[in-house]
């Protein structure tokens, strides 16, 4: 999808809280898409924040890095299929750049979680993997790029409704994270829904962006949703040049460079909201990132934990999930979803095990918009 960088900001700041807290209006109770179509509802647009889509740089103290060593950083909760199963992702070690880099061994610190229903003791611990990932250009003046360690660990076992604190990290090497806390959904009946959703689409990393998360935050949302365009890495070069507009600033580049530590900047931005409040999120266009040997996505796929496996998908561009009376379906705009396609198919036996007196509603998303009334080639009347 392209948008222009000072309108980008528009589909961010509509922040779309829904109030699952519904008022019984008759005998059938709260009610389902089964029952609808519904009015949208929606917060009007701000035309005053219009044009201050400007970057926070690297020397702002949000998205400078506070932690030492292997301490942990960029911390985030994300869902797994049901209430009773979450992932604690986080960061250690420093990402380098430039043209010697050397990749960090993941095996050289301990992905462990430990939680538990009261902050003192933590009674229980999870293990899970680690991972560090490359952005890397075949192209002569070229800064590549090797990721901190990367880990993800998943808690199963969770009661519903419930609040559970945390600490991430290598207790070997005494690198522990402070200790955080999440509450887990509801439990799946049509009688059970998060109270607030937060949806929010092409975040980036401007001032805009600290608004809009200002405003998230104050309404104290149970679940994000993230549809797509996360950083905006690919607005730069690898030396930290960036533009508003990448093909009219850049015409001659070799390939469409990325700028990585944008991705470091933002995972700790987020980590105040994110670590607390699961954050589930599906690719846009502008996590495409190609690299060396026609490699995509690398960022996306490697920083954030998917229900992949959970929801019996292959691939992390698209998965489902339930929340409460809700099950979420994640789809991807920027892979095969024709008739023939794996998605597709994974779609449809998915769509056949939804139990809709258990989750009543079904909601769908992904990056592009569903439909629009323009004529010409724009990505979203291809797709329609």
């Amino acid at each position: 999808m392209t948008f222009w960088r000072l309108f980008a900001f528009a589909l961010s700041i509509i922040i779309i809280i829904i109030n699952i807290n519904v008022a019984v209006t008759d005998s059938k109770g709260i009610p389902s898409t089964l029952d609808g179509p519904f009015d949208a509802v929606t917060v009007p647009y701000d035309v005053s924040l219009r044009g201050n889509a400007v970057d926070l740089p690297d020397t702002d103290p949000r998205v400078r890095r506070r932690v030492n060593g292997f301490q942990p950083e960029q911390i985030s909760v994300s869902l797994s299929v049901n209430y009773d199963s979450v992932w604690i992702s986080w960061v250690t070690g420093e990402f380098q750049i430039g043209d010697n880099i050397k990749p960090l061994d993941p095996d050289s610190v301990a992905s462990v979680v430990r939680y538990g229903r009261t902050r003192f003791p933590l009674t229980h611990e999870a293990t899970g993997y680690s991972l560090v990932y490359n952005q890397l250009y075949p192209f002569e003046g070229l800064q590549n790029y090797t990721s901190g360690i990367i880990h993800h660990v998943r808690l199963t076992g969770l009661k519903p409704s419930t609040l559970y604190y945390y600490r991430c990290g290598d207790p070997s090497i005494s690198a522990m994270s402070d200790i955080y806390h999440f509450r887990t959904m509801p439990v799946s009946s049509p009688w059970s829904y998060p109270k607030r959703i937060a949806v929010v689409g092409d975040l980036g990393l401007t001032y805009n962006t600290t608004d809009t998360i200002t405003h998230l935050t104050r309404n104290k949302p149970d679940l994000v949703l993230l549809v797509g365009d996360v950083t905006y890495a690919n607005l730069y070069l690898t030396n930290g040049t960036g533009s508003d507009c990448y093909d009219c600033s850049f015409p001659h580049a070799p390939i469409h460079e990325t700028y990585q530590p944008r991705w470091d900047y933002w995972g700790r931005f987020m980590q105040s909201v994110i670590s607390k409040t699961p954050i589930m999120v599906v690719e846009g266009n502008h996590e495409i990132e190609e690299q060396a040997g026609n490699q995509r996505f690398a960022a996306y796929s490697s920083r954030f934990a998917f229900p992949s496996k959970e929801s019996n998908s292959s691939s992390t561009f698209y998965y489902s999930f339930n929340a409460g009376g809700i099950h979420f379906i994640m789809l991807g705009a920027y892979v095969a979803y024709s008739k023939s396609a794996e998605q597709y198919k994974w779609l449809e036996r998915d769509l056949a095990n939804v139990d809709r007196s258990m989750t009543p509603w079904l909601v769908a998303a992904w990056h592009p918009p569903w439909f629009m009334p323009m004529r010409g080639p724009t990505e979203c009347t291809i797709i329609h």
